[in-house]
């Protein structure tokens, strides 16, 4: 199961409360990029360095990577394939070009593109974040910009992120919906 969505849309917000209705491991994906105060390594993400990073990606550890802001992020297999194994349900919070890659390589994912009501909000979300400079909020807008023009029909389904508990039970149907029972 595939989220993905401009930076500020809400995605890690969401899956949080979506995790009480639906029964999944959240793949936690790895990074290059700094941690933040409130993040924990092996929650948020793995956070690596970029020679590590590279390791991973010459090992073939990655089911999926790109490049984001002058940042690395992958998906680790074993987040994913591990729990497969076990018969859990997985649900990835990657970046459209990472969503793409797994939705190329396994069709059949659920995979789902989380929307802002409008662009004035998405910078209001932004700047609401610790830590993010004007410019890494204009280059964030310009690029989220893109990717809702280009990226939204891609997907199996797109939910509007401007009521969260909306969002996230439409979200949690389709998850339903779409899950072996």
């Amino acid at each position: 199961m595939i989220i993905s969505g401009p930076s500020g849309v809400g995605k890690n917000t969401v899956v949080r409360a979506l995790s009480p209705l639906h029964n999944f491991h959240f793949a936690v994906s790895a990074t290059t990029r700094n941690r933040r105060p409130d993040e924990t390594h092996g929650v948020e993400y793995f956070f690596v360095d970029d020679q590590a990073f590279s390791r991973l990606i010459e090992q073939g550890k990655l089911l999926e990577w790109a490049e984001f802001a002058g940042h690395r992020y992958g998906t680790l297999q074993d987040e994913v394939f591990l729990h497969l194994d076990q018969g859990q349900d997985v649900l990835l919070d990657v970046e459209l070009n990472g969503a793409y890659q797994v939705m190329e390589a396994y069709p059949d994912a659920i995979s789902i593109f989380l929307m802002p009501p409008d662009l004035d909000v998405l910078e209001s979300r932004m700047r609401g974040r610790r830590g993010m400079t004007e410019a890494e909020i204009a280059t964030r807008l310009k690029l989220a910009e893109s990717q809702i023009a280009d990226g939204w029909h891609r997907f199996g389904h797109v939910v509007v992120n401007s009521d969260l508990d909306a969002a996230v039970s439409a979200i949690a149907g389709i998850l339903r919906a779409g899950s072996p029972e």
